[in-house]
């Protein structure tokens, strides 16, 4: 671990090209070599973890336990099964650098694991080695057992894995194991394991487990915040840690950059709860990390600085508690960390809102070129009095560096607007910039997840990192995002092909199959025109995916490494036919499903075709799902070829000169003055004004039909579990 005593130099920082990152990595490899999970992979998995949530429906019907309460045994076995496979990974790798040459053919030791993230678990650990163990009824026990010897073996874990499993029944724990011993488990990747304990961090927090959820930052605040600091060297410290996402986004971050985050960081955390610290732990050790997090009353971060690490920091990230106003003014009176002093005094002698204090403490915590990210209630941006006098002596410093605005419904368990702030304390000494500060208001940038949540899309945190850019003088790194969403769309475009022409070869055997009875003289026959219209639009349609099909090809032709702003500008423009291609292909696949099921369900319920020998309708029926599942895929391929084309268009239509400039309704740089003359208040959408209402001329309604049909979706969802909780509670009384 680096010693606390010694400050960060420019020589330990990451090299700036390796520090470019995620942003880019998928940029331009060739084009076709541009690595990305397809839309099938996501609906897998998005399929998967429903099912996996499944178990805990089981332990919630079957264990008599609250959420609480089976949350950690449902955590620990997801850490068991990525533990074991981070295992088997090392020792394959092990044994390839052995027969490589590359390390002495000798008896393997816990180092060797190390190096390559994993634990040496030993036999009693592993997850299939419990799977094959005796249905003998002591399953528990042998889970608890499991937990034990991995505490000895690793000592960060000691004391922090769930030990309760013999309060399970056998043959539910056996359920529970082999749920998560499938063929794609058994191979997934760290990213996976991260994205299923992310997701069941989400839905516990939604079930209002554990301290309401508290504990859980969404992954795209989080991301967020590590794109606008990025945390690469040094000291990262969260005072509010929770289940520890911030480390593991930054984690991600490094990592990203060809590093080894263990080499180029110390994590620390603070964590009130104890149960929430030990839920850390785990997820640091899922993700094949160490950090030192200290819990319980020794962390209580208000009154302690338990890591000392007040101007130590090279980084802090944070979502504390908003509002507080419990806390000992007497006790945190001249507190070093306080530069600024108290916010506020109220009549029992508490601090009338602990926000200030929060943001002090990160300002302290910094070291003299530290930066800091912090989730924070928007009331406090604009908050008077006192707390004024705090903000306006922050803003003095220098050290503001950015703020953005983001809309409610983005936390589980909170539904109101938050901000992010940003510190920066070389900005300090930088004459050229720390009389100002970057406003970006990004309430009207979101992803709708369900009926009452909101995310950031992955192309959306990189256009907000892209604005950050922007600010720093980071042309190349704008540049290079919009040329790799360029060269995605062509990539996209070309992959397009082979769900295009799966669609094409279905619908064609559809027509041939209702053809014979199609083609049927009948006197004033109602399939005359549905059948015209079909065989008229799957021309149409073959003659229009060959032309499409041509275009990508020759945008890769003509594509040249090195393009500058103009050139980019160009090459998005030269996308544009493709971006309507894709729009209108979508409306004609749609159009011939459409027609081909008219002509069928005309075929079945006016003319009874079942009863004719022309008409096969089992073949038939096959035939028409298959044309189902070849349109989604289709649309969706055309989806991603046009969704990055319109990801390029909002980057340089904002910034047409890949410069900074002030965009109304989303970002404005503003100076101190401006500040000043409105109270010192850091609320972006006081400065950036309205975003003009524009005329959409090209109305998503796939979009719009996909928010529909994700409210239609909770709704349905929330009224199945109403109305069991209603056959509950009926049961109950009839007992």
């Amino acid at each position: 671990m680096p010693n606390l005593k010694k400050k960060s130099s420019e020589a330990e920082r990451m090299p700036a090209e390796a520090g470019q990152r995620a942003e880019v990595r998928d940029e331009r490899q060739g084009l076709k070599g541009i690595s990305k999970m397809s839309a099938d992979h996501f609906h897998n998995l998005e399929k998967f973890e429903s099912e996996l949530w499944k178990i805990a429906d089981d332990l919630r019907a079957n264990s008599g336990l609250a959420s609480n309460e089976y949350f950690m045994p449902i955590m620990g076995l997801i850490f068991l099964r990525h533990a074991t496979n981070r295992y088997y990974e090392a020792k394959a790798a092990i044994e390839a650098d052995k027969a490589a040459g590359q390390m002495p053919d000798r008896p393997l030791i816990e180092a060797d694991f190390t190096r390559r993230r994993a634990l040496m678990l030993p036999e009693a650990a592993r997850f299939d080695v419990l799977l094959k163990m005796p249905k003998d009824g002591n399953l528990g026990a042998a889970l608890t057992a499991a937990m034990d010897v991995i505490e000895a073996a690793f000592p960060p874990l000691a004391g922090q894995l769930p030990k309760d499993y013999q309060r399970f029944e056998s043959d539910l724990l056996e359920r529970m194991l082999r749920m998560f011993d499938s063929e794609g488990l058994r191979k997934a990747s760290g990213d996976v394991f991260g994205r299923i304990y992310e997701y069941f961090l989400a839905e516990f927090s939604k079930q209002g487990a554990h301290d309401n959820g508290e504990f859980f930052t969404p992954p795209s605040i989080v991301q967020t915040i590590v794109n606008v600091i990025e945390p690469d060297h040094g000291i990262v410290f969260d005072p509010a840690c929770g289940s520890g996402g911030m480390f593991v986004q930054s984690s991600h971050f490094i990592e990203d950059a060809g590093q080894d985050t263990m080499k180029r960081v110390t994590f620390y955390g603070h964590e009130k709860n104890e149960t929430t610290a030990k839920i850390a732990q785990i997820n640091l050790a899922v993700h094949g990390l160490q950090g030192t997090i200290r819990a319980g009353n020794e962390a209580i971060t208000y009154y302690k600085d338990p890591h000392e690490l007040a101007g130590k920091c090279d980084f802090v990230m944070a979502n504390p508690p908003f509002n507080v106003d419990e806390v000992d003014a007497d006790k945190v009176t001249g507190d070093k960390r306080l530069p600024f002093g108290l916010p506020g005094v109220n009549k029992g002698k508490k601090v009338s809102n602990a926000n200030y204090l929060w943001l002090s403490y990160f300002y302290s915590y910094l070291n003299e070129n530290g930066r800091a990210g912090v989730v924070m209630s928007s009331q406090a941006s604009s908050a008077g009095r006192d707390e004024a006098t705090v903000r306006q002596k922050l803003v003095e410093t220098g050290a503001v560096d950015v703020m953005i605005d983001i809309r409610g419904n983005f936390f589980y368990t909170r539904t109101v607007p938050c901000q992010l702030w940003f510190f920066d304390r070389a900005k300090e000494k930088d004459a050229a910039r720390r009389d100002h500060v970057l406003m970006l208001d990004a309430r009207g940038i979101y992803n709708k997840v369900s009926r009452s949540v909101v995310d950031f899309s992955p192309e959306q945190q990189k256009n907000i990192a892209a604005i950050i850019w922007l600010y720093r003088g980071q042309q190349d790194r704008f540049l290079r995002l919009v040329e790799s969403y360029l060269a995605r769309a062509i990539a996209d475009g070309e992959a397009a092909a082979a769900p295009l022409d799966t669609f094409e070869d279905v619908l064609g055997k559809l027509i041939e199959l209702i053809e014979p009875f199609a083609r049927t003289r009948r006197k004033d026959d109602p399939l005359a025109e549905p059948w015209g219209e079909l065989t008229s639009a799957q021309s149409t349609l073959t003659a229009d995916i060959e032309q499409f099909v041509a275009e990508p090809a020759k945008q890769e032709k003509s594509w040249k490494a090195g393009r500058d702003n103009a050139g980019l500008n160009a090459a998005r423009a030269a996308l544009h036919p493709i971006a309507e291609s894709c729009r209108d292909l979508t409306k004609q696949i749609d159009l011939a499903a459409k027609l081909a099921g008219r002509v069928i369900d005309i075929s079945l319920k006016e003319l009874e075709a079942k009863d004719s020998g022309k008409w096969s309708n089992a073949d038939i029926s096959r035939t028409r799902k298959r044309l189902e599942d070849a349109r989604a895929n289709a649309v969706e391929a055309l989806r991603m070829a046009r969704y990055f084309v319109k990801q390029a268009d909002w980057l340089q239509e904002r910034f047409p000169d890949a410069a900074l400039r002030d965009v109304e309704g989303l970002v404005k740089l503003v100076d101190r003055a401006a500040i000043k003359d409105y109270d010192w208040s850091l609320t972006p959408g006081r400065y950036v004004g309205v975003a003009p209402v524009e005329q959409d001329e090209d109305f998503d309604f796939e979009e719009s039909l996909r928010a529909i049909h994700i409210d239609l979706k909770g709704l349905n969802e929330e009224a199945v579990e109403l109305a069991a909780q209603i056959a509950r509670n009926f049961q109950e009384l009839g007992a």
